[in-house]
């Protein structure tokens, strides 16, 4: 009598598992072909990073943080990147960054255009906004059972799960940046006679810029986030040292790979901040 009837149980996991089934069954090539683009550039990026001399990655952001901020930016951000280097991380440092730009890129590419269609759609609006209140709730590792089905094991699985972990940021504030921009301005420059294209080009995205630089910011902050648990299913790099550190209570690995993914999240927030505020002030 207390126990809830097993009659109205309903098991709406068995229909996801079929329609994953489903794609990979009738779209397999599709993936393949989607897992293949994104390896090869993602095998060229790295060894490009991993190409670069240590000093002059460093030297790059010192003068990021002091061109963007000021010079005592510039000098602990160098400092930071710096110890990393000494905790001999710096190769993993670049394949988390690699995994970190690749995921960044495509959620820009997906959410900029969904975002911007929102706000030309009511009705779209009401539909998105729930999804995205459902991702951005969902546990982060339920993403890595439809990655690893898809993709297999690797950095292509990895990409795919931070990305849907990390879009909802950059669509929300996309929507919002372009929602916000005054109606006097819109109906000022449709009075002269602007396209819907000029208009979004010329008036909409400039205005909103600095609400979607903070979108960016915080899209690339979830997608560092994730890390850690993307090295769950083969993406190398910090986050798998992190692992390898809890599996074997290493408290020296853990404490030196979590220390250098910090210094990182710190290096990457406060630059896209500082750009972010550059558009604000301009």
């Amino acid at each position: 009598m207390y126990d809830f009837p097993e009659i109205w149980r309903l098991e709406l996991g068995v229909y996801i598992d079929i329609f994953i089934d489903w794609l990979k069954t009738n779209y397999g090539t599709f993936f393949d072909v989607i897992n293949d683009v994104i390896l090869w550039s993602m095998v060229y990026v790295e060894k490009f990073l991993q190409w670069l001399p240590w000093w002059f990655v460093v030297a790059i952001v010192f003068i990021l943080g002091w061109r963007l901020k000021n010079l005592f930016s510039g000098l602990v951000f160098a400092l930071l990147i710096f110890i990393v280097g000494t905790f001999g991380l710096w190769d993993l440092m670049m394949s988390t960054l690699t995994i970190v730009l690749a995921s960044v890129i495509i959620s820009l590419l997906i959410g900029i255009p969904i975002g911007i269609f929102m706000t030309n759609s009511s009705h779209l609006d009401a539909i998105i906004k729930p999804i995205l209140d459902g991702m951005q709730t969902m546990p982060s590792f339920v993403y890595l059972i439809p990655a690893v089905i898809l993709f297999a094991l690797g950095k292509v699985p990895a990409v795919f799960a931070t990305t849907i972990y990390a879009l909802p940021p950059v669509i929300r504030l996309t929507n919002l940046g372009i929602r916000q921009v005054p109606k006097e301005m819109v109906e000022a420059a449709e009075s002269f006679g602007s396209s819907r294209w000029q208009l979004l080009t010329k008036v909409q995205l400039p205005q909103a810029l600095p609400t979607i630089m903070a979108g960016i910011n915080q899209t690339t902050m979830m997608a560092l986030a994730m890390v850690v648990i993307s090295s769950m299913i083969g993406a190398k790099g910090l986050g798998m040292e992190v692992l390898i550190a809890i599996n074997r209570l290493d408290i020296a690995r853990g404490f030196e790979s979590g220390l250098s993914i910090v210094f990182l999240a710190i290096i990457i927030d406060r630059i896209s901040q500082y750009i972010a505020n550059r558009f604000e002030t301009s």
